[in-house]
């Protein structure tokens, strides 16, 4: 059975609940037997609950192994940013702030999506849109120039504690390094 096939057959099999889901991916994934490219093939292919759980389970490996993101899954969670469902949301904006060193200079979309992010209804969403902002901030790159000041306006607006937290560490530490 190929990967793709297995990946849609644990996708739709009703008895098993998301986080089994998950972590069957994840482990997938992490050993090798499923190509992060079948991944992205099935996650672009299906619902919002499905394609979050494929999100998911990229977000727990990249963090732990980031090396294993390629460009397609950069652009990937870059496009995902844009989805409606919430949870796709913030799922793909926390991959990018695990993947965010490994691709400095192709950072420009992502932020781009990220900031349209920073300001959504949803809290967890302006949490994992804080979360990769502010790892990417760190990495000192071209886009600081004008992604510092965002981030600081943004900081200012942001009334959640936890959310706003995220941004004034990230500031405090580019501030420190220059």
């Amino acid at each position: 059975m190929s990967a793709i096939t297995q990946l849609a057959k644990l996708l739709g099999d009703k008895s098993k609940k998301a986080k089994e889901k998950v972590a069957t991916i994840a482990a997938w994934l992490n050993d090798n037997s499923l190509p992060v490219t079948d991944l992205i093939a099935v996650a672009e292919k299906s619902d919002e609950q499905e394609k979050a759980n494929c999100i998911e389970a990229m977000e727990s490996v990249t963090r732990k192994n980031p090396a294993i993101a390629n460009e397609k899954v950069l652009t990937f969670v870059t496009k995902s940013l844009k989805d409606p469902s919430p949870r796709v949301k913030w799922e793909s904006a926390r991959v990018i702030g695990n993947i965010a060193s490994q691709f400095p200079a192709k950072l420009k979309n992502s932020i781009t999506f990220l900031l349209d992010n920073a300001d959504h209804e949803g809290t967890v969403v302006r949490w994992a849109t804080a979360l990769a902002l502010g790892e990417i901030v760190k990495l000192q790159t071209k886009f600081n120039t004008d992604l510092l000041p965002a981030l600081e306006a943004i900081c200012e607006r942001e009334e959640n504690q936890g959310v706003k937290k995220k941004y004034v560490d990230a500031i405090k530490k580019v501030k420190r390094k220059k």
